[in-house]
């Protein structure tokens, strides 16, 4: 599904940064955007920065669940900064997934905006996940012997296996 996203800009709260980018909303089965102004509200100006496909994948139902299970079900713009600080962020992509969504924040480069999942988008997700989900039973690893046919540890077996200082002479 093709998924516009809104980002609002602010003017910024110190002296050392004019103003301040935030997702704030998104548009399912948006056209094709690039920054085109849809509100002003004073200082605030909302753009529809651009529009990306929201690929679900079978792989990754756990995390749409997390999402969608939230207190507000969320989706996640990936935003990446270019060269200069007051530079525009460019659109990378739209995630339903909780654990992809994590992932981008590892890199460093990615900013990761959550955005409250509009009902709509909400529901082909969740059918998604009834159609797909699968549980995974857990199965707990059973320990192995870490030599096969090694002897147990047990006692010292003979005297040289006995640490002995270098200064120390033999008995």
């Amino acid at each position: 599904m093709q998924i516009g996203v809104v980002l609002r800009r602010t003017p910024g709260a110190t002296r050392w940064a004019s103003h301040a980018w935030r997702a704030v909303a998104v548009l399912p089965g948006a056209p094709p955007g690039g920054w085109k102004e849809i509100a002003r509200n004073g200082d605030a100006i909302d753009y529809h920065a651009g529009t990306v496909p929201l690929v679900l994948h079978r792989a990754e139902t756990e995390g749409y669940l997390v999402a969608l299970n939230a207190k507000v079900p969320t989706v996640w713009a990936i935003l990446r900064r270019e060269a200069g600080g007051e530079a525009r962020p460019s659109l990378v992509a739209v995630t339903a997934s909780a654990h992809a969504a994590q992932d981008h924040t590892d890199n460093g480069e990615d900013i990761v905006e959550p955005i409250e999942m509009p009902e709509g988008l909400a529901g082909w997700v969740a059918e998604f996940v009834h159609r797909h989900h699968r549980d995974e039973v857990f199965v707990k690893r059973k320990r192995k012997p870490h030599m096969d046919g090694a002897p147990e540890p047990g006692p010292i077996a003979a005297p040289s296996d006995v640490y002995r200082a270098p200064g120390e002479r033999k008995r």
